[in-house]
């Protein structure tokens, strides 16, 4: 359905796309992840036709550039910095984007109405958005991404700065998208999110990629081993060989089989007062590969 090929893409002397090279299938939901300034954003921008490339190639299914007007028809956007009208109430904003895209009477009518819907925002469509809390007013940029009932979603950090509920039902909304067969990108700088929503996930820096692949996979090759910790219930012998070093009465060592290397523990006759495994995840992952330095820009 997408295909992104060497994309480069300069501003002044910044890179922000060096080479970068991907694919999406149709009904897949495919995770960007990167620190600030990585190049999530201008990928999109170029996915949706609002850029153009230095050098590469983008093609939505079969109709090719996005750039396109016939193409960029079949692709919804909802960027980060919302793209609405607080002046107008919500029934409003979907109505202008619905037009943009061409709709018009019962159709329109139909498509703004099934949208406000599905982000549970009916009881509020006649209300000015200037007075929608943040979190109405991501479902309200999601639902005018979606009025024209676009094949294609691409979202930009969706849940930034929501409450927990308006959260929770942007996700269920997306799975209930991807059900349907919508393809999309998303980009978050929320682990857990990717790990719940993404059926695979890239890992951008400075412009170029670092990883892709399904969680299980980008775990096994950048997360790293499990750490282990537990606290003695008695201060072990000084000459017990251990696995790692003890510190105030807590083991930890590092371990690719923890269950096993815990077991192997007990049945030695070690009591501990408390265990703990701490296992990879995707967080790891992302700190292994882009470092733990601190991103302003």
């Amino acid at each position: 359905m997408i295909q992104a090929t060497d994309l480069r893409k300069r501003y002044g002397p910044v890179q922000a796309l060096d080479g970068v090279s991907f694919s999406v299938a149709p009904g897949e939901v495919y995770g960007l992840l990167g620190p600030n300034g990585a190049g999530k954003t201008t990928c999109l921008s170029l996915m949706v036709g609002a850029l153009g490339v230095d050098s590469g190639s983008v093609h939505i299914g079969d109709r090719g550039d996005p750039r396109i007007p016939a193409v960029r028809r079949g692709i919804g956007y909802a960027p980060q910095a919302l793209a609405l009208y607080d002046d107008l109430t919500g029934q409003e904003n979907a109505n202008f984007f619905g037009r943009l895209y061409g709709l018009a009477g019962s159709t329109l009518r139909e498509r703004t109405g099934a949208v406000l819907e599905l982000v549970g925002l009916t009881d509020r469509r006649a209300d000015r958005v200037s007075a929608y809390s943040g979190g109405m007013k991501r479902r309200l940029n999601l639902a005018c991404a979606l009025v024209h009932d676009p094949p294609v979603l691409l979202l930009d950090e969706p849940t930034v700065g929501v409450d927990p509920q308006s959260r929770n039902l942007i996700f269920d909304r997306i799975e209930s998208l991807k059900r349907d067969g919508r393809t999309v990108i998303y980009t978050t700088h929320y682990m857990e999110e990717a790990q719940r929503l993404c059926d695979r996930i890239a890992i951008v820096d400075h412009g170029r990629m670092l990883a892709e692949g399904d969680l299980e996979s980008l775990l096994a090759a950048h997360g790293g081993r499990s750490v282990v910790r537990a606290v003695y219930e008695t201060a072990p012998p000084a000459d017990l060989n251990l696995p790692g070093l003890v510190e105030n009465g807590e083991l930890r060592f590092e371990s690719d089989q923890p269950l096993a290397d815990v077991a192997r523990l007990v049945d030695s006759g070690h009591r501990f007062r408390t265990l703990r495994i701490d296992r990879p995840d995707l967080e790891t992952v992302f700190l292994n590969l882009t470092g733990r330095t601190l991103r302003d820009t």
